[in-house]
């Protein structure tokens, strides 16, 4: 995992003054590094007879369809809102950066299901949490939630509650 951490660069200033970005489209570019880091985010979760995998937009998108392809599982998109052509649920939450919505379509999952959330970074827990409330609020169960990376100093673990959380690299 060092030789797939070496991979992510820092960009100081972005989105805004005093935050440093970390970057991961070098790791994405490599496709052995994804290969590892979806086998070692599923891996957890082999036997806990998960039925789909749910990821935020976007890079959630990415990283939550390698795990459901790992897990044998499908995926489930938490989207930004006006871009599902169903009926949805919804939740607003606040982020580092300002606030935001997710939804996920009414019908995208039962109280059958045990969800697996999987985004690419873990930092304050805002998109975490409102992802699980969504999820809940459509009647599923979260069994768990895996991150590529993430930032523990600002300690977004503690907004998740009772949620198993497995990370990759953490800075």
């Amino acid at each position: 995992m060092q030789r797939i951490k070496e991979l992510i660069r820092d960009i100081p200033d972005f989105p805004k003054p005093g935050i440093v970005f970390k970057d991961l489209t070098p790791v994405m570019r490599d496709s052995a590094a994804m290969l590892k880091i979806s086998r070692e985010l599923a891996l957890p979760f082999r036997d806990a007879h998960i039925t789909a995998v749910a990821g935020m937009e976007a890079r959630g998108f990415i990283f939550g369809s390698l795990v459901a392809r790992e897990l044998n599982v499908g995926f489930i998109p938490l989207r930004k809102p006006g871009k599902l052509p169903a009926e949805t649920h919804s939740v607003s939450y606040t982020l580092e950066y300002g606030e935001a919505s997710l939804e996920v379509h009414t019908d995208a999952v039962s109280a059958q299901d045990r969800i697996l959330l999987v985004d690419d970074l873990l930092a304050t827990g805002g998109t975490a949490a409102a992802s699980i409330k969504l999820i809940n609020k459509a009647g599923a169960e979260i069994c768990g939630a895996v991150f590529f990376v993430e930032l523990d100093f600002l300690n977004g673990r503690q907004m998740l509650d009772d949620i198993t959380v497995h990370s990759l690299v953490h800075f």
